[in-house]
């Protein structure tokens, strides 16, 4: 029995390491909806061009600057967690207004399982 331990520990281990890269995976698909919503929704080629690279820019800057593991600014987890709503909230949204309900919905759900768990394992 004394190897049972050992594999439990290994596969939860293995299931967190797929849950952290879930995350990433989710920042990118992040990044991907909202310059798929700044294409869609601009009125012109300028607009379109400067939503659908400025709104995922613009996302990333402030992730990178506040949210993400490392970041220069440290926010409180009250802050954290609100930011953490704007940044993988808004694609949702964005998805969702651009005329992809089915993907907001999978997107939105993957983002609230892959928080749940980081938080409960403190990831």
């Amino acid at each position: 029995m004394k190897g049972e331990g050992g594999k439990h520990e290994f596969f939860l281990f293995v299931i967190q390491t797929a849950n952290l890269a879930l995350r990433f995976l989710l920042e990118l698909c992040a990044l991907a909806a909202l310059g798929y919503w700044g294409f869609r929704t601009g009125r012109g080629l300028i607009v379109k061009i400067g939503l659908g690279f400025g709104a995922p820019l613009l996302i990333a800057v402030v992730w990178a600057t506040f949210g993400a593991p490392g970041a220069s600014v440290q926010l409180s987890a009250p802050l954290h967690l609100l930011l953490e709503l704007v940044v993988f909230g808004l694609p949702a949204v964005a998805l969702f207004t651009a005329g992809k309900p089915g993907l907001a919905w999978i997107y939105g759900l993957a983002v609230v399982i892959n928080r749940t768990l980081m938080y409960l394992w403190g990831q």
